[in-house]
């Protein structure tokens, strides 16, 4: 036999295959515990942006319900952070107009910002044609991500959810732009504050991660999430409360929230810390009333087919304190 011959019988006999890249298989990526835990070790630990309650590198939530100063305490954040380093606000709430009128004084004085705050809201004919074709949630965060990459600023507060997402209480649609938001996070390692809403909820009752407009689906993307709350000692005073962390510990949780009051000092309209409490000094007692309304709210719920733990998640209270409303 021909040594050609040998050597075409032997790749018949015993082919040989390309090996296989198994660090990479569609869209994982795949490394041993440890590599993963050396390569991250060679990264420096990521700093605080706002506190502990955002960390770089983190997509992060704070809401509130309607007039309580979220979007003033997001300014205020803004402010702070664009003394060291570039942030782009996008402001989905207020006109050019009422931003000037929140930022100045009744003698036309002005807060003067950092030149590192760029501030950016939506063009009114480009919203107008997107929302005609349906393609606004798209187009608004392709736009938030041309302007941060255009304006090199890997600091961004979205404000707020809602006109990112119109139907951000859908769990579904509230999943696909929070993956969008994290696609952003990890491709070009932003970090990112989104605003949003709670519905109505009962100042008897301390603020959990069921009061998100939302609730756990869209919770559970965040890397951080932190809530004002309106104080029923006081309805000039909000607190401060601590939902998640991934970065530190715990530190303005429901043992130890941050009490504030919303001043205007030199055109500059935000929270001034006054000290820190409890939640439970901040929360309303209930009422033999606010009791009642409690326990037909709860008994409908039920006549309506709802789990008791379905009726705990709408009332926002334990599964045993519905069971001891059920029976009363």
């Amino acid at each position: 036999m021909s040594e050609e011959l040998e050597k075409l019988q032997s790749l018949v006999t015993n082919p040989t295959e390309p090996e296989m890249d198994k660090s990479k298989i569609g869209m994982l990526c795949v490394k041993t515990a440890n590599q993963w835990r050396e390569e991250a070790a060679m990264r420096p630990d990521p700093n605080k942006l706002w506190m502990s309650l955002w960390y770089e590198g983190e997509v992060c939530c704070l809401f509130a319900d309607s007039n309580l100063g979220k979007s003033i305490y997001a300014v205020q954040i803004a402010n702070k952070i664009a003394e060291t380093q570039p942030v782009l606000y996008f402001d989905f709430e207020l006109s050019d107009k009422q931003f000037q009128l929140r930022y100045s004084d009744d003698n036309g004085n002005f807060h003067k910002f950092p030149d590192n705050l760029k501030r950016a809201e939506i063009d009114t004919d480009a919203y107008s044609e997107c929302v005609m074709d349906g393609s606004f949630e798209d187009n608004v965060v392709a736009d938030i991500e041309q302007a941060a990459l255009a304006l090199e600023i890997k600091n961004l507060i979205i404000d707020n959810l809602t006109y990112v997402c119109n139907a951000s209480e859908k769990g579904d649609a509230a999943a696909l732009l929070m993956m969008n938001l994290m696609r952003l996070k990890k491709k070009h390692g932003w970090s990112i504050l989104v605003l949003a809403h709670t519905p109505k909820r009962s100042m008897a009752s301390p603020i959990t991660q069921n009061d998100l407009a939302g609730s756990k689906k869209l919770f559970n993307f965040f890397d951080s999430v932190f809530a004002i709350g309106l104080s029923a000692k006081d309805t000039n005073l909000r607190y401060i409360k601590q939902l998640k962390v991934r970065a530190g510990a715990f530190e303005y949780d429901k043992d130890n929230v941050i009490v504030a009051e919303i001043v205007k000092e030199n055109a500059f309209l935000h929270f001034n810390n006054i000290g820190y409490a409890t939640e439970k000094e901040h929360l309303k007692e209930m009422s033999d009333n606010d009791q009642s309304e409690l326990i037909e709210q709860a008994k409908q719920y039920q006549q309506q087919g709802k789990s008791q733990r379905e009726i705990a998640k709408l009332l926002n209270i334990s599964v045993g304190k519905v069971n001891k409303l059920l029976h009363l």
